[in-house]
């Protein structure tokens, strides 16, 4: 390999951030090239270095908190590291841009995207008004945005997710960059829009010849695009390889044991009981509002006829892409929001209940969500947060709380001894299991799951998944497992339903809707999520 064929060079790159008189090494001597029109992947878990790596090359990081104790970024025979701001200014969006993981955070709520896309070809470009605008709309449909016109005057909120990374993209392609550093660009995406976005990615590099650094924790998403891969375990390069090569013939143990991290297996292997959850004609219609007297003139049927029946000790997953109205039917089945149509639970209607005689069956009905961080009180103890219900509820004494705070976190695979410490304390995985120990405490006998391991790196995806299984053999736990993530529902649920745009295109028992799906729109979604093409 010549030296003229790197388009980027990184070597001996050390990242070390400081906090007060201490100082902590995250990135240590890590040496790696990207090629011209080349896609390189960065794969690892949270907290390995992917994405401070990949910032270095941009000089994104929080100096002069971070400091570079070793090593250059060499591009077109310049150390990135020993610029000045203006000559990096000129670099930045211009020769190698980015695309953040979440665009909702991404892009300014407060302007259109065409003023968005239209300021990077003022700073870069010097382009006034009608042109930026015009290569605004070229680069709208040079990514796929359906009707880009009407797009033009869209706030970011107005927009889909797979819309609006559609936008980042066109954003970061408007100077024509030779590299694109995209960082978990399809992490908050459904299955189905993740290969499209993919699909968009390959094709915009075969027509402008750019290199990609893809930072993804997603191994099936990297073996569909990079040509290599490198492996980074705390701070360091354990492996890189020929994509291929990597996959099929791994050589460190911690490759292999991300490799080996899709969540496995099928369901608890346990008897049905008796249905302790049955929903009929479920229907969830918000109505749309317009004229001057508010009248309704139509309604969006988030939820529309569904019907189920789910046994004591079982799990149902339901799985569809966002907007298909998951969420608001485990809301409704909760009691969360109003609905119409049947809701049994363990027997007894539910639906008509007031509020206030809904509350005791909260006890008996539990909820993880999908955010564990966002979902737990900062200013609580994980002590108070767990024993909150039994406060609530008022379940034994003093003492028989703690037991049971004590109790939970042991059944969740924590030391009861951080009952004392606050979430921020703790890493993604450990939250999501406090979450769980809060819904167990109670006792429950059905436990809505929400998207509980998407924001979960793969490892502590299986081990959530396995803790998951054994409580519900342990305690005959009934699961309402919504998801995107077919790996994972294949490995929780007994059943399965699909749902599309407020309706059921097909449900079945786990194992014959995964080997053998009806309905064209379940063929896609397993297509998306499970087939993983070469190179």
């Amino acid at each position: 390999m010549t030296e003229s064929s790197n388009l980027i060079e990184i070597k001996d790159l050390a990242v070390e951030f400081s906090h007060g008189e201490n100082k902590q090494r995250v990135v240590k001597g890590v040496n790696f090239s990207i090629r011209r029109g080349e896609t390189v992947a960065l794969v690892g878990e949270s907290g390995s270095g992917k994405s401070v790596t990949a910032h270095s090359i941009l000089r994104l990081l929080p100096y002069p908190l971070a400091q570079h104790p070793s090593g250059s970024i060499h591009y077109r025979q310049k150390d990135l590291l020993t610029l000045n701001e203006g000559q990096m200014r000129s670099i930045r969006g211009n020769r190698i841009a980015m695309v953040f993981q979440e665009p909702m955070t991404s892009l300014n709520p407060l302007h259109t995207i065409e003023k968005q896309i239209n300021e990077v070809l003022y700073l870069h470009k010097g382009l006034r008004k009608q042109a930026a605008t015009k290569r605004t709309l070229e680069l709208l449909e040079l990514v796929g945005i359906p009707e880009p016109k009407k797009r033009l005057k869209s706030y970011p909120h107005e927009l889909s997710g797979g819309q609006r990374q559609r936008v980042m993209i066109a954003m970061a392609l408007a100077n024509e960059p030779e590299l694109l550093i995209a960082d978990e660009p399809t992490t908050a995406l459904d299955v189905t829009v993740q290969l499209k976005i993919l699909g968009l990615l390959k094709d915009l590099q075969t027509r402008l010849g750019m290199a990609i650094l893809l930072i993804s924790h997603d191994l099936n998403l990297v073996r569909r695009i990079a040509n290599r891969v490198c492996v980074m375990k705390q701070g360091e390069i354990v492996e890189q390889a020929e994509c291929e090569t990597l996959f099929t013939a791994p050589q460190h143990p911690y490759t292999k044991l991300l490799l080996d991290a899709e969540p496995s297996g099928t369901a608890a292997d346990q008897p049905a009981g008796s249905p302790l959850l049955e929903v009929d004609n479920l229907r969830i219609w918000f109505p749309i509002k317009k004229g001057l007297l508010r009248r309704t003139v139509d309604h969006v049927k988030a939820v529309d006829g569904i019907n189920f029946s789910l046994p004591q000790g079982h799990t149902l997953g339901i799985v569809g892409e966002s907007g298909s109205g998951k969420s608001t039917l485990g809301l409704a089945i909760l009691r969360l929001i109003s609905s119409k149509g049947s809701i049994r639970f363990n027997g007894a209607p539910i639906e008509h209940l007031s509020q206030a005689d809904v509350r005791p069956l909260r006890r008996q009905m539990q909820v993880v969500f999908q955010d564990p961080f966002g979902s737990l009180s900062p200013r609580m103890s994980v002590g108070q947060i767990i024993g909150e219900g039994l406060r609530i509820h008022q379940i034994g004494s003093e003492d028989e709380q703690e037991a049971a705070i004590i109790e939970a976190l042991k059944e969740v695979g924590l030391d009861p001894e951080t009952r004392h410490r606050y979430p921020h304390e703790f890493s993604g995985g450990q939250r999501q299991r406090i979450a769980i120990a809060r819904a167990l405490v109670l006792k429950p006998a059905l436990i809505l799951l929400d998207e509980p391991t998407s924001a979960l790196d793969r490892t502590v995806q299986r081990q959530v998944v396995e803790l998951l299984r054994n409580l519900q053999i342990k305690y005959n736990l009934t699961y309402l497992f919504i998801s995107h993530d077919l790996a994972v529902v294949k490995a929780l649920s007994h059943q399965v339903m699909v749902v599309k745009q407020g309706k059921v295109v097909e449900q079945g028992p786990a194992e014959s809707v995964f080997a053998a799906p009806q309905n064209i729109y379940t063929q896609q979604l397993l297509e998306a999520a499970f087939l993983a093409p070469a190179n």
